[in-house]
């Protein structure tokens, strides 16, 4: 029979984490979410605990630990602000993975220390306005000159990208193309390391979004930016390819984020129905409320299991690309669903801002969005079953 019991030294780390969402992240999550702040004293607490190095190995300053515990702890933080995870997600998944998964030593030498401390952030620099769901049609360009990159483009919806302590994006970029036997192009995409003070590298102004109001999201423009050949992280023309592979673990961790996000939903209305009186009684004594939450914990849950499923499987090194799409889906929707259930149960308070609700509300549809649209999930999923 499988075991779902964490081990203890999970479970230790999961109350930790735990333990600082609620008494640190908590309490100033509404003001960041107000004032559209980023949360540099949040980001050193979970660099003190050492969460941004918790895959990495400790020879590059990282805790020694494994893709697993990060998800746990996305999912305690993705509990009380959605922004704080995700900072988290990005920088770690998003941002240092792809160094560490294809970078020469020199290059994880370089970077990872500072990444793996917390001390600095890197972005993820993939989608661009005609490159979303269609990465393949990356249209920035980088050509070798003199010994270095000159990468021409423009980015879109980059997370981390233009904090004062960003301190590196990964940019992809067509480096070249070969002709297929029916003569028709292929691109040729590579990914750089393009450190942020790099003459040409704009991070514009900030995007206003719906939520995730304290995570720093921005477009960014690269203007005749010169870095040396050596930048190039992997294989030249297989940037895509790469990239691909670090969103297939990516989408454990937004899962993981997710089930955090409904879980907090639950935790709260919960806590709502047992203060709110109605008609006499306490709303949660009404088998409406019960069942309306009894259905947000069976989400939590679901979604939980399913991000374990492909965690598992990932570590075990066996596939896992559709149990990852799997639980990203049916994490983000869980998340959505539940979010606007426990604004139900919270009536008119659900709809004013200071309560957690109404922000995991506003925060909860990206998720169905960001690292993969529900769309492409299920794509990525009927491609499995050999459709």
């Amino acid at each position: 029979m499988p075991d779902f019991e964490l081990s203890d030294e999970y479970q230790d780390l999961s109350d930790t984490v735990r333990e600082f969402a609620d008494e640190v992240v908590a309490p100033v999550a509404q003001k960041h979410d107000e004032e559209h702040s980023f949360p540099y004293e949040i980001v050193a607490g979970m660099a003190e605990l050492g969460l941004f190095g918790l895959p990495f190995p400790e020879e590059y300053g990282g805790m020694g630990g494994d893709y697993f515990a990060l998800a746990l702890a996305l999912e305690q933080l993705g509990r009380v602000d959605q922004s704080v995870a995700i900072t988290l997600e990005a920088g770690v998944s998003l941002g240092a993975m792809p160094v560490y998964r294809f970078g020469t030593d020199a290059q994880k030498e370089e970077w990872l220390p500072s990444l793996a401390s917390g001390q600095a952030l890197a972005g993820f620099g993939l989608t661009e306005r005609e490159a979303g769901s269609d990465a393949g049609g990356t249209q920035t360009k980088a050509r070798r000159e003199d010994g270095q990159w000159v990468i021409n483009g423009s980015k879109e919806f980059i997370t981390n990208s233009g904090t004062d302590i960003t301190r590196l994006v990964t940019v992809t970029a067509v480096t070249g193309s070969t002709e297929r036997p029916d003569g028709t192009v292929k691109k040729e995409i590579s990914t750089i390391l393009v450190p942020t003070d790099t003459p040409g590298f704009i991070a514009e102004k900030a995007y206003n979004k719906v939520g995730w109001n304290a995570s720093d999201t921005h477009p960014l423009t690269l203007k005749d930016v010169r870095v040396p050949e050596e930048n190039l992280l992997g294989v030249e023309g297989r940037g895509y390819a790469n990239f691909l592979s670090i969103l297939d673990e990516g989408r454990i961790a937004i899962a993981a984020l997710a089930t955090g996000a409904a879980q907090g939903c639950v935790d709260a209305s919960v806590r709502y129905a047992r203060e709110r009186s109605a008609f006499g009684n306490m709303i949660g004594k009404y088998q409406a409320i019960q069942f309306k939450i009894a259905r947000m914990q069976a989400r939590a849950h679901t979604a939980r299991l399913a991000y374990y499923d492909a965690a598992a499987r990932m570590l075990a090194g066996k596939p896992f690309k559709s149990q990852a799409a799997i639980a990203k889906m049916v994490a983000g929707e869980a998340a959505m669903d539940n979010a606007r259930d426990a604004t139900q149960v919270f009536g008119g308070y659900g709809f004013i801002n200071e309560f957690p609700v109404a922000r995991h509300y506003r925060d909860s549809k990206i998720l169905e969005i960001g690292e993969g649209t529900t769309e492409v999930q299920l794509m990525l999923i009927a491609r499995e079953l050999g459709l």
